[in-house]
């Protein structure tokens, strides 16, 4: 996951003019408004079901605002509205046997369950509803790019992904899907070739599943590393469901770190050996076969097409059919019966080719079957406050561990509900003017999918109006000094210090904006793009009683 105050890896291609941004659950709306006010942006919508906002600025602007709102306390991540392309090989010559099925063991798997009573969103290009091997299966979607109720198949991907996930079987038409009875809700994400599509639209996209009755969601498309995408699928969890996701064509080592809300899928051949074309690293949680893998494709017909774009959607189906045969499964439950039923490839146990192996659809099944879903075990929660006397807005940062599952973490003050958080690291912003100064307890609740609740008590001291702060901060700029001489990377640093807190810390150059921190800053300033000659460098330092104090130095660019 990632780290409170941080961000994702940045993408080279991203949406111009806005970014992702999800400030700490708790955070006033007003107090986020007012934090991207002052770097010229606004809110311009919130993603639904999740804390995630769309930040609008002038384009040329999203680097320079990242950086500034990645070191504020109350944001929990930032990142780019990247860009994203489909994943996907050209096709093989016309294979007409099914391999990947046997492959997988999914005949004996479908003597237990075929997917009847789940649905698989298929986030794409949009689906044929009309094809005679899934038009019987058809529920309702959305078209999130356009925002309309259009799921028509773009560029024919989505079809072939949705008929490797849940073409119908057992009809003597065509090709079969892993989960033949399974539903096929079509989530279209991308543009009007079927190529691209953002951050955005695809976590709007599966929170609008979950809240749909989908239990399970394909993406096959380079997503599971991407904040915002995480925190959707966290969602998505707490209510039950399921996210998996392609690992990418790349053929190339990412490093990107593992997450536990999404389950990535590296592709195979038929000897069971990594394709060549299969992306790997420590973000790849299972592999699934993706060479000539028969399918359905638009027109009504039928082709063989390769790709983690079909070991995702496989891998999809086997999820819906563990959910078929055991309805109560959590989503915990789902990942480390897929992982520990796998068959183990290449180095013995986990590695970066293919995670905890090729699944197998056989035991996985049977073990899902036999899994024991009653819980009465309650969460283990612990949460920390910077200070035991607070003003002001101030943050607390909860853990929670569960034996099934974590589905959400709440915070109390006293006995009122501040804010609830579904996805990990669960973190909050607590205005504590809404309380009386003196003593008050703040209450971390954790909840499980069975309703067992865990807690951890905090007591603070709440002192916002016992002692008037009128002494502002003292800030200093350490690097460059005041009359020198710089060229080129000029390397600024600021600090500050206060007689309660620094609540923040802003750097200007000329006037314009270039970045913020707590107590302490560091900014590498380019003086090669300015004019030669005199320059302005300023720091203003901010309390939580609105005290500030500012420094400048000018110095001369040789």
């Amino acid at each position: 996951m990632i780290p409170a105050g941080a961000h994702a890896e940045q993408p080279e291609k991203f949406a111009a003019g806005r970014i992702l941004v999800s400030p700490r659950a708790g955070l006033p709306a007003a107090e986020f408004n007012k934090i991207i006010k002052t770097h010229g942006a606004h809110a311009a919508r919130k993603l639904g079901g999740i804390n995630v906002y769309v930040v609008d600025m002038p384009p040329g602007r999203e680097k320079a605002l990242l950086q500034a709102l990645e070191r504020n306390p109350h944001v929990k991540f930032v990142e780019l509205d990247g860009e994203v392309t489909m994943q996907m090989t050209p096709s093989d010559t016309y294979y007409s046997t099914a391999w990947h099925l046997p492959k997988i063991g999914a005949p004996a798997a479908w003597d237990v369950a075929t997917g009847s009573g789940v649905t698989i969103a298929i986030l794409d290009g949009g689906v044929e509803a009309s094809h005679p091997d899934l038009a019987g299966h058809m529920v309702p979607g959305w078209n999130f790019f356009d925002n309309n109720s259009n799921t028509a198949d773009v560029n024919g991907h989505g079809t072939k992904v949705a008929g490797v996930a849940a073409a119908i079987g057992n009809n003597a038409v065509g090709a079969t899907g892993a989960a033949w009875n399974a539903k096929i809700m079509p989530m279209r994400i991308s543009d009007g070739a079927g190529n691209i599509t953002y951050y955005s639209t695809v976590a709007n996209a599966l929170t609008w599943a979950a809240d749909h009755g989908a239990r399970v969601a394909n993406i096959s498309y380079i997503v599971s590393h991407v904040a915002a995408v995480q925190t959707a699928a966290q969602y998505m969890r707490s209510k039950g469901g399921v996210v998996v996701a392609s690992a990418g064509n790349t053929g190339a080592y990412t490093a990107n770190a593992n997450t536990s809300a999404i389950i990535t899928v590296a592709g195979t051949d038929s000897s069971d050996v990594r394709a060549s074309w299969s992306a790997y690293g420590p973000i790849v949680d299972v592999a699934a076969p993706g060479v000539s893998i028969r399918t359905t494709a638009v027109g009504g017909a039928y082709g063989s097409y390769s790709g983690t774009s079909f070991s995702s959607p496989l891998t999809a189906g086997v999820v819906a059919l563990m959910l078929s045969a055991n309805p109560a499964l959590q989503p915990s439950q789902v990942d480390s019966i897929l992982a520990s039923t796998a068959d183990d490839k290449g180095t013995a146990g986990r590695d970066d080719y293919y995670g905890y192996g090729r699944i197998n659809a056989t035991r996985a099944i049977a073990a899902a079957k036999a899994a024991v879903t009653s819980d009465t075990s309650v969460p283990v929660v612990s949460a920390t406050v910077p200070s035991a006397t607070v003003k002001g807005i101030t943050t607390v940062s909860a853990t929670a561990t569960d034996n099934v599952g974590v589905t959400r973490v709440e915070l109390y003050a006293g006995s009122t509900l501040v804010a609830s958080d579904t996805a990990s690291p669960y973190s909050f912003s607590w205005d504590s003017t809404t309380r009386a100064d003196g003593a008050t307890s703040l209450v971390v609740k954790a909840y499980d999918a069975a309703g067992n609740v865990g807690s951890k008590t905090l007591s603070v001291t709440v002192a916002n109006n016992t002692i008037a702060d009128t002494t502002a901060p003292v800030v200093t700029i350490g690097n460059p000094k005041a009359g020198t001489t710089v060229a080129g990377n000029v390397g600024v640093t600021v600090s500050a210090s206060d007689n309660v807190a620094v609540t923040s810390t802003s750097l200007y150059i000329d006037g314009s904006l270039k970045a913020t921190g707590n107590s302490s800053l560091s900014y590498t300033w380019n003086s090669r793009k300015g004019p030669k000659g005199l320059h302005t460098i300023s720091a203003v330092a901010r309390d939580g009683a609105g005290n500030t104090k500012t420094q400048a130095v000018q110095v001369t660019v040789n």
